[in-house]
């Protein structure tokens, strides 16, 4: 069921989450809410994009909010760590956050940041936690990341590096020169055909976040068109769009590695109060916002009128215009 755009804006909350620490340049994460008959849905596509691209954001937070959820799997699911490109003496304190989990995922190819940062950060990590993954977002050529897997698997190996380089074509060229395992995020959620680097040979391991995709339903789809395992993230999720990146992970055949679902933990305040991972995992479950918390985190009116705006303009990508 699609709504109207009517209902679709009377439905709509937007608010404006602080961060604990600056991720992915920003220290203000701002989602629309969605209230419809089936919950709660979340539109939260960065603003920096588009309406083609964050179409697909929308149709995410209208499916949370008007579908009912699949059948799951499981009713916990395993969670990383997120370590985002802090100095090494803080990694203590950010790891913290999420009690029990082996897991970390640490952000390195920072913008103004160098190599030794990086090492330095995930020696900080190996430090507390068994099992290291680091996600350059694309920030490496063919070399650096040859580089970097190198000197950041002196002390330990790497379960995997995400996202090292930007196209399929460097990708597919790093796997066959590396031994580390190569996992696509950005070659998935940004592509037109989101099979293609799957189809290259350029990846082991595929990251797949339900907002960019257009929900649990379409991450469930591509997941079972693919024939390598699957990690479910996030997208900078407040606890509503974590809760749907749960239920796709619950809801997966096999679920072979951590998710990278523990981002609740980057946000002072969020819209419901989130709970710690209990060894290393979080349930699975519905979030229904505290009005409380939505009437105290609301963006200001200026804000608030360019989300709608913005879901007008993305609303004729879903449905036909004479809809």
């Amino acid at each position: 069921m699609t709504p109207s755009l009517q209902e679709l804006l009377d439905g709509l909350h937007v608010v404006a989450l602080p961060m604990r620490v600056r991720f992915r340049g920003i220290t203000t994460r701002e989602v629309a809410l969605i209230e419809g008959p089936a919950g709660w849905g979340e539109f939260g596509a960065f603003v920096e994009y588009g309406p083609a691209e964050a179409a697909a954001w929308l149709a995410s937070g209208i499916e949370g909010a008007y579908r009912q959820p699949p059948p799951v799997h499981r009713d916990r699911i395993p969670i990383n760590a997120t370590v985002p490109a802090v100095p090494a003496a803080e990694v203590s304190a950010v790891l913290a956050r999420f009690p029990g989990a082996s897991t970390a995922k640490v952000k390195v190819a920072e913008p103004g940041q160098t190599l030794a940062d990086d090492v330095a950060r995930v020696n900080a990590v190996r430090e507390v936690v068994s099992t290291v993954r680091v996600d350059a977002n694309g920030g490496w050529t063919v070399e650096q990341a040859m580089l970097a897997a190198a000197v950041l698997t002196i002390h330990g190996p790497l379960e995997y590096l995400e996202q090292p380089c930007a196209t399929i074509d460097e990708l597919a060229e790093l796997r066959r020169r590396i031994d580390v395992p190569i996992a696509a995020d950005e070659s998935i959620r940004k592509a037109d055909d989101p099979l293609a680097v799957v189809r290259a040979g350029a990846a082991d391991i595929a990251v797949l976040k339900v907002a960019p995709l257009g929900g649990v339903s379409a991450l469930l789809d591509i997941a079972a068109q693919i024939d390598i395992p699957v990690v479910v993230s996030s997208a900078l999720d407040s606890a509503v769009g974590i809760a749907a990146g749960l239920t796709a992970a619950a809801a997966l055949p096999q679920l072979r590695h951590a998710c990278g679902l523990g981002t609740g933990g980057l946000f002072q305040q969020d819209v419901v109060d989130v709970a710690a991972p209990v060894d290393g995992a979080l349930p699975v479950g519905s979030v229904t916002p505290d009005p409380q918390r939505l009437a105290a985190l609301q963006a200001p009116p200026e804000r608030r009128q360019w989300w709608i705006d913005r879901v007008k303009a993305c609303y004729p990508l879903l449905v036909p215009s004479s809809g």
